[in-house]
C-alpha cells in the first residue's frame, strides 16, 4: 500500500525524540537507536525479542510526561497481561439493579386481579404518614377549587360572548326543531354550533391550565414574601457540624459528546469550592461518559488526567466511558449504581453545564441527614453564563419569575414534588431498589428506553414511600440555558417527546395521584400549544362562518370588535381583562418582590422595571413561534417521527439568516396567509389576531437578531436584563469561566489523532483503553486488519465506529502508533502536526499550553518552539 510521502528512518526517529520529554542524558542515550522499535524497547527496558515494543514503553512515556505523580497517587498500574493501565475508576462492588416491568395492559392486570394472580406494587416504607401529607392534600383540594371555579365562570361568560348560538335549553330545542330537511342546509345550520362548542371546550381547558399557573405564582409570591413556612424543607438552621465519616456522597456527571472544555471547567470549579469547605473527604466525583465521538472521548481522557493533576484529585475524581450506550442518561446512572452505588449513601447528579458550590453540596447532605424520609431533594438552579440577547432575556426571566413558580410548586406539592434530572441529591439505596427504569413495551416512537427519566424516577421514589422535595431557597446551584431560540426548540422537541412517552405511565399501579398529575402537566406543557393553535384556528373559522353564513344586515358592532351578533361588551371586556391579569400578574408580582427584596443586583428599580417590560414585549413575539413549533412537535410525534437525543450546545451560538429562513419560512408564510385571509373576511378581527400573525411573520428577523452576542453584551453594559450572578459573580462561576478559557487554549481538536500519533497522547490512550483482550488467532487477525485499514485510509476517512475500536484496544493503538512512525505515514503525521496548534513542544518537558502573554514561533517541522 503506497504511503503519501515516505521519509527516511533518521527523520522520524529524530522528530519522535524531540517530542519525548526526556532529560538530555537519556535523550543522548536513545539517539543512536537503530529503529523506533528499538527506541521503545530501550524506553521500556524490555529485551530485544519483546513483542509489542510500543505497548511496553507506554508506562515509561507516561512517567516521562508526568514524572512519578501517577505512581505515587496509585493510579498507574498493570493489568493481568502486564500492560500499563490507569486506574481511572475505583474497584467495582456490584449491586443488582433490576427494573420492574411496567404492566401497562389494563385488561391483563384486571384478569390477573380476578384470578388472584395480581402482582402488588412494591410496599411503601413502613412509616406513619407525615404531618405534611394531610396539609398537602388539603392544599390541593383548595387548588382544584381555585382552578375549577374561575374556569366555570369564564366559560359561562365566553358562552354569552360567542356570536351565533343560543346554548340555553329552549334555544337549543328551537334550533333542533328548525333544522331544514336538506342535508346541506342542516350542515350550514349546525356548523356554528359545532364550531362554538369546540371553541368553548378548548377555552375551558386552556383557561384551567392558565389558572393553575396563576395560582401557583400567587402562592409562590406569598411564600417568598413571608419567608419560611411551617411545612418547609430548608438548610437554614442546620448548622455547620462536620459530616460524619460514614456518610459518603458521590457526585456524578453523565456526559455525552459534550463541550469538554466547559464540562471539565465547571467540574473543577465545583471540586475546588467543595475542597474549600473542608468536607472534601466525604465526596467522590464520577465523570460518566457515553461519548460516541472518538475525538471527544480522547479529549475527555486528557482532560480527566489534567483535572486530577491540577487539583490533586487522584483517588477522588474518577472517569469511566461506557462502550455500550444503553438507555441513555438513565442507563449511565444505572451503570454507576450497579458498579459503585453500594459504597455511597447519596449521589448528587450534575449536568455537563452544572456548577454547584461546596456550601450547597454540604448543605444538601446535611439536609438529607436531617430529613430521613426524603429520597430526593432538588435544588432550584440559577441560569447564568450566556451572552446572546435571547439567552440573557431567558436568564433574566427565569431569575425574576422562576422563584415564584418554584416556591408555588413547593407550596402545593410539598414532599411530592418534581425531580429535574440534575443539581439534585438522591438517596442511593431506595433509588437502586425502586427507580430502575424498564423500557416501555410495544413498538413505535412511544416505546423503548424512557427519554425524560427524571419525572418517572421521582414518581417511583414517591411510590416507594420516600419524599421528593424542592429546596427552592438553597443558593449555590447553577446551570446554563440554550443560547438562541432554535437551540431551545431542539431541546424542547426532545422534552416534548419524552413527556408524551411518560404519559403512558399515567395508570401504572401504585403511582401517587400527584405524580399522575405531574405526568399530565408534563403533557399539557406541550399539548397546550396545539390546543391554543386549534383554538385560534377555530375562532377564525367561527368568524368566517358567521361572516359568510349569517345575515350581514343583522350585524351591529362597531369599533375594533368583529361584527358578531349578539355582542356583550361588558362580559367580553371582563373576560379579556381577567385573562390578561392571569398572564401578567405573576410577572408583576415577581417585579414587586424584586423591589421589596432589593433591586440593586438587577441594575436598580428603574432598570429592572424596564427589563421586565422589554421581556414582556419579546415574549409576545416569541410565544406564537414556540406555539407553532410545539404544535409541530406533538403532531410529528403522533405521526411516528422519531427524535434524536443529542447533547445541546454549551457555548454562545448565533443563528444565521439562511438557517432562520429554513426553520421559520413555513410559519412566516402561514402568518402572512392567515393575516390576508382575516383581512379579507373581516378587517376588524385582524386587530385581535395581530399579535399572533404579526409574531409569525416576524419570526425570521426576531430569531436572528435575538441570537446576537453583541446585542446581549450591549444591553448588559446598560444594566438591562442584569441578574445577580452578573452583578456580583459567585466564585464558582468566575472560576468556571476562567478554566473554560484555559481549557480552550490547550486545544481539543484532533484529540483522536494525537492519541494515535503523539508519543504522550498515545501512551495515555493505551493506558486508558478498556478492551483488554487476551491472545487468540481471531483477535490477532482482527487487530492486524484494523491496523492495516487505519494506515491505508488515514484519520479523516475513518468513521467514529472504527476510531472508537482503535481507541479501546491498547494493543492496536500501540502497534498503529509504532508502525506509522516507522514507515512515515504522512496521512497520519501531517494531521497530527496540524493538530498541535498552540501546544508547546521543546527539548525539555513539554507543557500543556503556552503561558498567557508568552510568544511562540513555528519551526520548520511545524512544532512550536520557545520564543
Amino acid at each position: 500500500m503506497p504511503k503519501n510521502k515516505p521519509i527516511s528512518l533518521r527523520g522520524p526517529l529524530d522528530e519522535y525524540l524531540r517530542h519525548l520529554p526526556l532529560a538530555a542524558a537519556e535523550r543522548e542515550r536513545l539517539a543512536d537507536a537503530g529503529s523506533l522499535a528499538e527506541l521503545h524497547r530501550r524506553l521500556a527496558g524490555a529485551p530485544a525479542a519483546a513483542g509489542d515494543a510500543g505497548l511496553d514503553s507506554a508506562a515509561r512515556r507516561l512517567a516521562g510526561e508526568y514524572g512519578d505523580e501517577l505512581a505515587a497517587a496509585g493510579v498507574l498500574a498493570t493489568d493481568d497481561a502486564g500492560r500499563a493501565c490507569l486506574a481511572a475508576a475505583p474497584p467495582i462492588r456490584r449491586t443488582p439493579v433490576v427494573p420492574e416491568p411496567w404492566g401497562l395492559n389494563l385488561l391483563r392486570r384486571a384478569w390477573l386481579r380476578i384470578t388472584g394472580r395480581a402482582v402488588a406494587p412494591p410496599p411503601p416504607r413502613d412509616l406513619p404518614p407525615a404531618s405534611w401529607q394531610r396539609v398537602a392534600s388539603l392544599r390541593r383540594l383548595v387548588l382544584l377549587l381555585l382552578i375549577l371555579g374561575p374556569t366555570a365562570l369564564a366559560t359561562w361568560y365566553m358562552r354569552d360572548i360567542l356570536p351565533c348560538c343560543d346554548w340555553s335549553f329552549s334555544g337549543f330545542a328551537q334550533f333542533v326543531e328548525g333544522v331544514p330537511p336538506s342535508p346541506w342546509h342542516s350542515l350550514g345550520t349546525a356548523l356554528p354550533y359545532l364550531l362554538e362548542g369546540s371553541v368553548l371546550g378548548l377555552f375551558a381547558l386552556l383557561f384551567g391550565w392558565l389558572s393553575a399557573g396563576f395560582w401557583t405564582a400567587v402562592m409562590g409570591f406569598w411564600e417568598l414574601l413571608r419567608g419560611r413556612g411551617r411545612h418547609f424543607i430548608s438548610a437554614t438552621g442546620l448548622g455547620t457540624a462536620p459530616i460524619p465519616a460514614e456518610v459518603r456522597t458521590a457526585i456524578v456527571m453523565p456526559i455525552c459528546n459534550e463541550d469538554v472544555a466547559r464540562a471539565f471547567a465547571g467540574l473543577r470549579a465545583t471540586y475546588e469550592s467543595l475542597a474549600a469547605t473542608g468536607e472534601q473527604a466525604r465526596f467522590d466525583f464520577f465523570i460518566l461518559s457515553d461519548s460516541s465521538s472518538a475525538d471527544i472521548a480522547a479529549a475527555e481522557q486528557q482532560a480527566w488526567l489534567e483535572l486530577c493533576r491540577e487539583t490533586g484529585g487522584f483517588g477522588r475524581i474518577f472517569y469511566r466511558r461506557r462502550r455500550r450506550r444503553v438507555k441513555r442518561k438513565s442507563g449511565n446512572i444505572d451503570d454507576f449504581c450497579r458498579r459503585w452505588g453500594s459504597q455511597y449513601r447519596y449521589m448528587v447528579v450534575m449536568d455537563a453545564d452544572s456548577v454547584m458550590s461546596g456550601e450547597c453540596l454540604t448543605k444538601l447532605v446535611r439536609l438529607m441527614e436531617a430529613n430521613p424520609e426524603a429520597g430526593i431533594i432538588q435544588t432550584a438552579p440559577k441560569a447564568s453564563g450566556r451572552d446572546t440577547l435571547y439567552a440573557r432575556m431567558q436568564q433574566f426571566a427565569t431569575r425574576v419569575y422562576g422563584p415564584l413558580l418554584t416556591a408555588g410548586m413547593h407550596f402545593w406539592q410539598l414532599g411530592e414534588s418534581h425531580y429535574w434530572g440534575h443539581n439534585a441529591i438522591i438517596r442511593i439505596k431506595p433509588f437502586i431498589e425502586h427507580c430502575a427504569l424498564a423500557p416501555l413495551p410495544g413498538r413505535g416512537v412511544f416505546a423503548g428506553a424512557i427519554l425524560s427519566h427524571d419525572f418517572v424516577e421521582a414518581a417511583l421514589m414517591r411510590r416507594a414511600g420516600w419524599g421528593v422535595w424542592v429546596a427552592h431557597d438553597l443558593p449555590g446551584s447553577y446551570e446554563e440555558l440554550p443560547p438562541n431560540l432554535l437551540d431551545e426548540l431542539k431541546r424542547d422537541r426532545r422534552w416534548c417527546h419524552g413527556n408524551l412517552m411518560n404519559f403512558r405511565l399515567f395508570l401504572v399501579r401504585g403511582i401517587h395521584p400527584v405524580h399522575r398529575a405531574v405526568f399530565l402537566t408534563g403533557v399539557m406543557s406541550y399539548l397546550s400549544a396545539p390546543l391554543w393553535f386549534a383554538f385560534l384556528l377555530l375562532s377564525t373559522a367561527l368568524m368566517a362562518a358567521h361572516q359568510l353564513l349569517m345575515p350581514q344586515d343583522a350585524a351591529s358592532a362597531s369599533g375594533p370588535f368583529p361584527a358578531w351578533m349578539p355582542w356583550y361588551p361588558q362580559e367580553a371586556m371582563l373576560l379579556f381583562y381577567s385573562t390578561l391579569a392571569m398572564l401578567l400578574l405573576p410577572k408583576l408580582l415577581s417585579l414587586a418582590l424584586v423591589w421589596i427584596k432589593g433591586a440593586d443586583a438587577y441594575g436598580g428599580a428603574i432598570r429592572v422595571t424596564l427589563s421586565v417590560l422589554l421581556e414582556m414585549g419579546c415574549s409576545i413575539l416569541l410565544t406564537p413561534v414556540r406555539m407553532f413549533f410545539h404544535s409541530c412537535f406533538v403532531v410529528g410525534a403522533f405521526l411516528g417521527r422519531s427524535v434524536q437525543w443529542k447533547s445541546p450546545r454549551r457555548d454562545d451560538g448565533s443563528t444565521s439568516w439562511a438557517e432562520a429562513l429554513r426553520r421559520h419560512g413555513v410559519q412566516t408564510l402561514l402568518g402572512l396567509v392567515w393575516a390576508l385571509l382575516v383581512a379579507w373576511l373581516n378587517p376588524r378581527f385582524l386587530w385581535w389576531l395581530a399579535p399572533i400573525v404579526g409574531a409569525l411573520m416576524l419570526s425570521i428577523p426576531v430569531s436572528v437578531i435575538s441570537s446576537r452576542v453583541g446585542l446581549g453584551r450591549g444591553l448588559r453594559a446598560l444594566k438591562l436584563f442584569l441578574i445577580p450572578e452578573e452583578h456580583a459573580a459567585p466564585t464558582e462561576l468566575r472560576a468556571t469561566e476562567r478554566y473554560t478559557r484555559e481549557n480552550r487554549r490547550r486545544g481539543q481538536d484532533g484529540a483522536f489523532v494525537r492519541a494515535v500519533v503523539d508519543p504522550q497522547g498515545n501512551a495515555l490512550a493505551c493506558a486508558m483503553a478498556t478492551a483488554r483482550h487476551g491472545q487468540s488467532l481471531a483477535i490477532e487477525r482482527l487487530r492486524a486488519e484494523r491496523v492495516t485499514h487505519a494506515l491505508a485510509v488515514g484519520p479523516e476517512r475513518l468513521d467514529d465506529r472504527a476510531r472508537l475500536a482503535l481507541l479501546g484496544d491498547p494493543v492496536v493503538l500501540a502497534r498503529l502508533h509504532l508502525q506509522l512512525w516507522e514507515e512515515g505515514w504522512e496521512n497520519w503525521l501531517a494531521p497530527w502536526r496540524r493538530s498541535l496548534g498552540g501546544l508547546y513542544r521543546g527539548s525539555a518537558r513539554p507543557q500543556a499550553a503556552a503561558a498567557p502573554g508568552s510568544e511562540a514561533k513555528p519551526a520548520a517541522d511545524g512544532v512550536l518552539l520557545a520564543g
